[in-house]
């Protein structure tokens, strides 16, 4: 693919704030030719519109609630109807809801998160892959943006740790998939950062040696391994070396490590944006 999305009609998830935004911005500033903004808050949403408006771009914005299915499906379904194929789609939206232990947490906030982090990216890929892989005119690409805790298990986060562990299975097994069926013009990225300094994880405790990633950075290198059609980006590579350890070393031991580098104690101070 190009170094850029010059022309291209991008569909980019929780694009009002944070990386979402950020992401708009760049397709915006690399020539995208249409912009298609999903959020739920209209009114943030068009302020992101006229915030990246500029001569030759197209930009729609859908007020959307992942978590509601048949809002989704709707949306999709309208995008497709005017587009007809997307050239890149962004998984980006995600929610974390607090910072307690699993029994404490109301089980409705665990299935919206599991709505929200996992179904929704697949069940908005299962609307617009069929057109994606239809039309081979130019490169196709997508960006599952994952996470570090679906490596690594830490306290006070499993639901969101579990969304996003299945998240990156997903994610990577369809990109093998459309590879092994021949689509090779669509591929498919995923993004697994350590804590993002957006105000979603707002409270957290740095870690030792991984210090929280600046937004602009993490989707700097998210959009470059995206574009390049990169198989799985992991940031920053602290995060490699606790996924080996874990791997290679016993339980306990990776666990008595992980407690010394202040991995099980980083959501004790979490409040996220409120």
């Amino acid at each position: 693919m190009s170094p850029t999305v010059r022309g291209a009609r991008v569909l980019i998830t929780g694009a009002t704030r944070g990386m979402g935004r950020l992401f708009a911005e760049r397709a915006a500033a690399e020539g995208a030719g249409v912009l298609v903004l999903w959020g739920r808050d209209t009114a943030a949403l068009q302020e992101v519109a006229e915030a990246v408006a500029r001569p030759g771009l197209r930009v729609r914005t859908d007020a959307v609630d992942l978590d509601d299915v048949a809002a989704l499906d709707t949306a999709a379904h309208a995008v497709l109807a005017d587009l007809g194929a997307v050239d890149v789609l962004v998984n980006n939206a995600g929610v974390i809801t607090s910072s307690g232990y699993f029994w404490q947490q109301d089980p409705a906030e665990a299935v919206r998160t599991l709505r929200v982090n996992t179904l929704a990216p697949m069940r908005l890929a299962a609307h617009v892959l069929p057109a994606m892989i239809a039309d081979a005119a130019r490169p196709k690409r997508v960006l599952n943006v994952a996470s570090a805790a679906g490596i690594v298990p830490n306290p006070r986060m499993s639901v969101y740790a579990a969304s996003k562990s299945a998240l990156l299975t997903w994610s990577d097994t369809l990109r093998l998939e459309l590879a092994q069926a021949g689509h090779a013009h669509v591929r498919v990225t995923t993004f697994s950062p350590a804590y993002v300094s957006t105000g979603m994880f707002a409270g957290v405790r740095s870690v030792a040696l991984t210090p929280m990633l600046r937004p602009e950075r993490a989707v700097d290198q998210a959009w470059r391994a995206l574009l390049a059609g990169r198989a799985h980006v992991i940031t920053p590579p602290t995060v490699h070396v606790a996924r080996a350890a874990r791997g290679l070393l016993p339980s306990r031991a990776w666990d008595r490590m992980a407690r010394v580098f202040g991995v099980h104690r980083s959501m004790e101070g979490f409040t996220g944006r409120g």
